[in-house]
């Protein structure tokens, strides 16, 4: 019903009668974490885990909540994957049947993705090159889907070799159908995210299995074999944060296809307005204090400015409190805060129309967000962080081969932005140029990147079948 803080108040007052229902606590997790208080949500997840410690899905919600906070570390985010995978896969390792799948390395590969996700939403934009043009003959795809049909959902569907509804099935009946199917590489396109099917992985239903674009690094799985990643999510040195075999793509670990019904790019705004917008479509969940403390200075520095801020829950009483109070504080005023909820998505595009400079959020960085404000030929200034989930902004920038706007650190990132918003000219020919120089990049070749990544499968599965 979109009333938030009426939802948190009333399980709230449910824990007053019961302090150990674990699924409210787990449920108030959920309900804090939209409205950005992360530690809170993180407490109320670990309780409803020491509460119920089987709890697999308040397990799950915890280290998805984990990957946003603020000072998260590889290292602390792979020893909370490995002890997820203790508690709830180890009982499931003596499922670990043989498999009987012929060694013939250059046969046809029969590969299963598995997702909830195989819809408009980020994996659909993703997954969908792949599919396109993946080589006939070599690859064939069965999809394990668990999501209500969309038009995504169709086109994927029309492109696949065969289709699976999920729904409804049990993780020990998929598991029995992914081996009836004789399944040589499984694809997970879920990680921890909500709705998941990692307890299936967890039985090794098939020789390879594989973790790729959905989640925000490792799983943490001992039966999960490899990780998909590209040199800048995953740079030389750090394969030790991560308990999958590091599989690099030569460009981004995935591509983007750009929807038909994207509007014209515009104007500059600032043409108009005679003064810069900067602009962040990020979930408000990203939005934490040091973020919005960055923004503030770069308002002050940057006169007569104006942020605008869209995404699903931005309209949430609790978030409009939240992000005017923090910019209040910095001495911005509101008049110079833009706050809008959700749109249809040819909407959300169009509105990009209205910024000039997109600003990148952290740790926990944009993905589809990013290559859609760059589709629209708006530059976003991002920084890298140390973790999977904080360098997908540094991937698309640098594959689309504009990394003069990733920032070293929070400073340079500040500096970048300010710079960029005091160079009209500079601002123009970016806004210009973007859309034509991501159409020619890699990242956009779906041709390019389905023969990497179909390349990438089948050199995994060779060195599988030269194991004894």
């Amino acid at each position: 019903m979109g009333k938030l803080e009426t939802s948190i108040n009333l399980i709230r007052k449910a824990l007053m009668f019961n302090p150990d229902f674990a699924e409210g606590h787990n449920n108030l997790g959920v309900l804090l974490r939209i409205a950005g208080k992360l530690d809170d949500a993180a407490n109320h997840f670990r309780q409803a885990v020491i509460l119920s410690p089987n709890y697999v899905d308040a397990h799950n919600d915890l280290l998805c909540t984990e990957q946003y906070r603020k000072n998260v570390t590889p290292e602390g985010l792979k020893e909370l994957h490995i002890e997820w995978d203790k508690q709830h896969c180890a009982q499931f390792r003596s499922e670990w049947l043989g498999h009987k799948n012929s060694r013939d390395s250059d046969r046809p590969l029969r590969v299963g993705l598995v997702s909830p996700y195989l819809r408009g939403h980020p994996v659909g934009y993703f997954v969908v090159d792949f599919l396109k043009y993946r080589p006939v003959g070599e690859i064939e795809v069965i999809c394990y889907s668990g999501c209500k049909c969309d038009d995504m959902t169709e086109h994927l569907m029309s492109l696949s070799d065969e289709w699976v509804d999920t729904r409804g099935i049990s993780d020990e009946a998929l598991t029995r159908r992914i081996r009836s199917d004789r399944i040589d590489i499984l694809v997970d396109l879920a990680g921890h995210d909500p709705e998941n099917r990692l307890l299936v992985f967890a039985r090794k239903p098939a020789p390879i299995q594989i973790e790729w674009v959905a989640y925000m690094g490792t799983t943490g799985l001992s039966a999960m074999d490899y990780l998909m990643a590209d040199r800048w999510h995953v740079p030389e040195g750090d394969e030790h944060y991560y308990t999958e075999k590091i599989f690099r793509l030569p460009d981004g670990y995935h591509s983007y296809a750009p929807p038909k019904y994207a509007p014209e790019v515009g104007p500059l705004p600032y043409q108009n307005n005679q003064f810069i917008t900067f602009g962040s479509f990020n979930n408000p969940v990203k939005c934490n204090d040091d973020v919005i403390n960055a923004w503030a200075k770069i308002l002050r520095m940057v006169p007569s400015s104006r942020i605008l801020l869209k995404y699903g829950d931005m309209d949430a009483r609790s978030t409009q409190d939240r992000v005017y109070g923090c910019l209040g504080k910095c001495g911005i005023d509101g008049s110079r805060i833009v706050l809008e909820g959700a749109s249809p998505h040819l909407e959300l595009l169009a509105r990009y129309n209205d910024v000039d400079i997109a600003l990148d959020t952290f740790p926990y960085v944009g993905g589809l967000t990013t290559c859609e404000a760059i589709w629209m030929g708006v530059p976003v200034i991002t920084f890298p962080g140390k973790t999977f989930a904080g360098r997908h902004s540094f991937s698309h920038l640098s594959n689309v081969g504009v990394p003069e706007l990733v920032a070293k650190d929070l400073d340079d990132y500040i500096e970048k932005t300010i710079e960029l918003a005091n160079d009209i000219p500079r601002l123009t020919g970016l806004r210009l140029g973007l859309r034509d120089r991501m159409l020619k990049s890699a990242f956009c070749n779906g041709e390019k990147f389905a023969a990497d990544f179909s390349s990438g499968l089948r050199q995994i599965w060779q060195e599988w079948c030269s194991e004894d």
